[in-house]
């Protein structure tokens, strides 16, 4: 999510101001309907006039810009690399260094040329394809695929392409296959009289539904109009700025604000492309996806099937495509085929439902660990409304939660900000307040250079217990903001993965109509344009290294590059001059704790069975050579299932801790069964969870607030390197 900031609308003004005198170009458009070459030219002016005025730090459009825009654009329309032959790259290439000029020039030549040399690749393809449907395939030979389309160059000729699609289309059968006779050989087990399949059935069986995975996937492509592909194109330019520059295509900024709404009709999971894979960013707390427990943020989707349809294959679909798919009304059934983070491949089935925007809000809990009582506090998001003074806010929902705590009897609280990408900046200003006396706790700077330091004014502290901030590695934006200034302000301890996400970078979406005069194109749809950076109050970026815990636990990424530094175009990490700001100094024992709870993760034998299987996941990373054989093709996928056997017992750990809902939450679910459902989910996810169990420990160790003794503090000074890691 992005930042979402309380003077959005004066930046919006800024930009408006910037580029009036140069929008008068647009007061006399010609009078068109329909596909027009002249609205995408004038798209592209409209997009760099913004870019050019109101981007933080533009990059010089020449040479070596036009050459990763190339590879972008050229990657976007073929991942898989299974519709361009060399012969085409050769002939793309001359445009290579050429992009700035093209942009500047609103020439369409480039994109005129890929867009008709991509249908008439697809079309093509769909004779290469069909041309396997008829004849089975000999799954005795001994051939291999690489299934990572970034170690495959494209392919020479035809012929060569005409075998990739060969290799592909026997690998999906092979996997259909095997799959459908671990279902024959349970029925058999099942059902002493029942008679197997063949395999020869079974292979007819998977040859007909991936083609016809195939057929449907050719069809969602042929949907896409000559506008559609123009975005790609727009977007292979804009983002090479940076990650989070965007254009919204008129639909597409409707199914924006629709998702700003709070309220999706789904799964419940957020989706992003991986190569040519789709992959599972992030689950919605209380939708279908993150009740199941089967889906988590990391897996690909391979196939999705409606009811007890066939499956579809994916891979390489458009984005937009997939999550059609995966969409769908209340209470209809999805099914889909995902490879699991451990490499598994695992076929999961969910109801969809409405995912509503209350599950997006703060929620606490009250826990005993060792006869102490302790509170757990969860925020999704920085959420707030910013057209209604009454509605719903994180800050005040937050210092509501406390209350109820203290009135419990807490004795400690755990903020768990795991997978919160960020929201409002007004939020956080409020809630780093409820736990410091008044300070700084932001600094904010622009394109200009201009740098603003946002305060905290309100003296009043909600709390000023113990206080431990739980973050991971899809902690971002506004939650890096939080765990920074805690963690600077010494107010409280940072545990979780090795750092957060990483983004300190604040974007806008700009309305590109209200740029137009006389406008009879119809909607140009709008761009979210990175305009400033943040910077934590000792001066450092959040950009790029995140916020370091101060306790680092494994996790299952622990050995993977992911967040912010796993982009290309990322901008770069930098520091200004710390704010002026006085520690809280409440952590008299802080060395201490840090080495205990070291001492009790290195320990922990969940936390060493997780490390290990982070380390396979890393070591497996490359493993991308899958056999075409039928025989090695099982030996390995029986050879990932031993491995990872013993890594089945981190999902059924147990903290051996009961969760109970707050007194007046305890009310509404008497009334509210749905939500007594979430709470129940929520509670027995906890208490599974290792993580908030140290975070517990490290609250018990803070309520001592013992000194650390003589002895400790020499074998801390002797072991610098292990304190400090």
């Amino acid at each position: 999510m992005e930042l979402i900031w309380n003077y959005m609308r004066k930046n919006y003004k800024v930009i408006l101001a910037a580029v009036a005198l140069s929008a008068t170009l647009w007061s006399f458009i010609p009078k068109s309907k329909g596909v027009d070459p002249e609205k995408d030219r004038v798209l592209i002016d409209l997009i760099t006039l913004v870019i050019e005025k109101g981007h933080y730090d533009p990059a010089r459009m020449d040479d070596e810009f036009s050459k990763k825009v190339y590879n972008n654009y050229i990657d976007a329309l073929d991942p898989s690399k299974r519709f361009f032959v060399q012969g085409d790259i050769d002939e793309f290439k001359r445009y290579e260094t050429e992009i700035d000029d093209i942009i500047r020039n609103r020439d369409l030549s480039f994109f005129n040329l890929t867009f008709e040399r991509v249908q008439k690749r697809m079309q093509e393809a769909k004779v290469i394809y069909k041309g396997f449907s008829e004849k089975a395939f000999d799954f005795n030979t001994d051939e291999t695929i690489n299934v990572d389309s970034e170690k495959n160059v494209f392919a020479k000729n035809y012929s060569e392409l005409k075998n990739r699609w060969r290799e592909q289309i026997k690998l999906s059968i092979l996997a259909s296959i095997v799959d459908k006779q671990k279902i024959e050989t349970d029925k058999a087990k099942n059902d002493p009289k029942y008679v197997q399949k063949t395999f020869e059935q079974l292979e007819k069986e998977s040859r007909e539904s991936t083609i016809k995975s195939l057929n449907e996937y050719f069809d969602f492509i042929s949907d896409l109009d000559k506008q559609n592909w123009f975005e790609v194109f727009i977007n292979a330019f804009v983002t090479q700025y940076d990650p989070h520059t965007f254009y919204f295509a008129p639909e597409e900024k409707e199914k924006f604000d629709i998702s700003m709404s709070g309220k999706l009709e789904g799964i419940g999971a957020r989706l992003q492309k991986k190569n040519d894979m789709t992959e599972i960013s992030e689950l919605i707390s209380g939708g279908p996806a993150w009740r199941s427990k089967e889906l988590e943020q990391g897996d690909l989707i391979i196939k999705v099937a409606q009811g007890n349809s066939e499956p579809v294959e994916v891979v390489g679909m458009r984005l937009d495509d997939v999550v059609k798919k995966v969409k769908g009304p209340k209470g209809t059934e999805v099914r889909l085929t995902v490879k699991k983070v451990d490499g598994s491949i695992k076929v999961i089935s969910l109801k969809r439902d409405i995912v509503e925007i209350e599950e997006t809000y703060a929620k606490s809990s009250t826990v005993e660990k060792n006869g102490v009582k302790y509170g757990v506090i969860y925020l999704p998001k920085f959420y707030i409304d910013f057209n209604d003074d009454n509605g719903r806010d994180a800050a005040k929902d937050i210092a509501s939660e406390i209350e109820k705590l203290k009135k419990s009897g807490v004795q400690g609280i755990v903020m768990d900000l795991r997978d919160n990408g960020g929201g409002s900046l007004k939020t956080v200003v409020d809630m780093v307040g409820l736990f410091i006396k008044e300070g700084p706790v932001v600094q904010v700077k622009s394109a200009a250079g201009k740098k603003e330091v946002y305060y905290d004014h309100n003296s009043k502290v909600q709390w000023d217990g113990p206080l431990v901030v739980l973050q991971n590695n899809f902690s971002a934006s506004a939650s890096e903001i939080f765990a920074a200034a805690i963690q600077d302000y010494k107010r409280g301890i940072i545990i979780g993965s090795k750092q957060s996400y990483g983004k300190g970078t604040v974007q806008n979406v700009f309305d590109l109509d209200q740029l137009v005069k006389e406008n009879n194109f119809g909607s140009f749809g709008s761009l979210k344009i990175t305009m400033q950076k943040f910077y934590r109050i000792n001066g450092g970026s959040t950009q790029l290294e995140g916020v370091s815990s101060d306790i680092v636990i494994p996790d299952r990424y622990s050995y993977i590059k992911i967040g912010e530094r796993d982009v290309d175009n990322a901008m770069p990490w930098d520091k200004i001059d710390p704010a002026t700001y006085q520690p809280a100094s409440s952590i008299i024992n802080f060395e201490n704790i840090v080495f205990n709870s070291k001492k009790r993760i290195a320990e922990n034998p969940q936390f060493k069975l997780i490390d290990e299987n982070a380390k396979w996941i890393n070591d497996r990373k490359e493993d991308n050579v899958v056999s075409l054989n039928l025989d090695k093709f099982k030996a390995e996928q029986a050879k990932i299932e031993e491995s990872t056997k013993k890594f089945k017992a981190i999902t059924s750990y147990s903290n051996q801790l009961k969760f109970q809902s707050l007194p007046d939450e305890i009310e509404q679910i008497k009334k509210d069964t749905v939500l007594g459902r979430k709470r129940q989910d929520w509670h027995e996810t906890m208490s599974k969870d290792a993580y908030v169990d140290e975070a517990l420990n490290v609250l018990a160790d803070l309520k001592k607030k013992t000194n650390i003794d003589a002895p400790k503090l020499t074998a801390l000074k002797t072991n610098k390197k292990m304190v400090k890691s």
